[in-house]
């Protein structure tokens, strides 16, 4: 067998044309644009790469995009004053405080001061006590992500026997509560997980989010699985820097029925969900409809 490649650049492009498509719709109906802000404290290489990113494609789309780059020694107080600006800015429908931050700043105390309806990265507490309790709530975008490429895949998942390895905040436990939400049969697995390859070859899907390099073999892979693998590691092979995922992608791809490669992938459905996020926080501040196909 060899597994499809879920197609992560490709489908990440089909949501942005469909955030445009909807935020274009928006102006013309409503005389609104949707606004996002993003707050960049500090010089992080990969962090200012990012915000660059994040800012371009939010104007590619259609929408207002705010950036905020303040000095790595900001005080705590200055930039929970910025936040509290942008709470109460109208023009503002999303706000994203780019991780990590510098040592000296809280990043609970600053994440909670976001307000939970403009929360696009979906850490505020509050929208992670909603979607825990399977209420509205903004959702963390790289399992909104992983959500939308299984949905386009196989339809409905109600039913399917899904492990997710890692438990993070911004990745795992998210993912869990969204299969569930779909009807899935969810197992969180991690590194003290016991017999850990059996509890994964019994997936129909499989999400790999544990930050080691190709941490799952082949072998661990159930014949016709569908393996998505959020993992983005930077290792040196053969005297150069490649990027792999958690699951070795060659020896996986011979069992699974379908899988992300890494990179193209699960990376650029990431900024593509935050766009998708920001709309959706614009709809609901407005009480307008929700976009279609773009929300959990």
């Amino acid at each position: 067998m060899v597994a499809q490649v879920i197609d992560g650049k490709a489908f990440a492009a089909k949501v942005r044309a469909q955030v445009a498509n909807q935020v274009a719709k928006l102006k013309e109906e409503n005389g609104i644009t949707p606004g996002l802000a993003v707050v960049l404290v500090g010089e992080d290489p990969a962090s200012q790469v990012y915000v660059r990113s994040k800012g371009k494609m939010t104007v590619e789309v259609g929408m207002n995009s705010y950036e905020h780059k303040l000095d790595a020694e900001t005080s705590e107080d200055d930039l929970l004053a910025l936040i509290d600006k942008l709470n109460n800015d109208p023009a503002v429908h999303g706000i994203l405080v780019q991780l990590p931050l510098p040592k000296h700043l809280n990043e609970d105390l600053v994440i909670n001061s976001i307000d939970p309806a403009k929360d696009v990265d979906g850490f505020h507490i509050s929208n992670v006590g909603l979607l825990g309790t399977g209420q509205k709530s903004m959702v963390p975008c790289t399992p909104l992500g992983c959500l939308m490429m299984l949905r386009d895949h196989h339809g409905s998942l109600s039913g399917m026997d899904a492990v997710v390895i890692g438990r993070s905040n911004i990745v795992g436990k998210p993912m869990a509560q969204l299969l569930l939400g779909d009807s899935c049969t969810v197992t969180i697995a991690h590194s003290r997980t016991k017999d850990l390859p059996d509890v994964v070859r019994r997936a129909d899907i499989v999400v790999a989010a544990v930050g080691r390099p190709e941490m799952v073999p082949g072998d661990w892979i159930k014949e016709g699985a569908t393996v998505i693998d959020v993992g983005i590691n930077r290792i040196e092979r053969d005297g150069k820097n490649k990027l792999v995922g958690d699951v070795d992608y060659a020896s996986a791809a011979e069992r699974a029925g379908a899988i992300t490669p890494v990179p193209g992938g699960v990376g650029p459905m990431t900024i593509a969900c935050l766009l998708a996020n920001t709309l959706t926080a614009c709809c609901r501040a407005n009480d307008l409809p929700e976009p279609e196909g773009l929300t959990a």
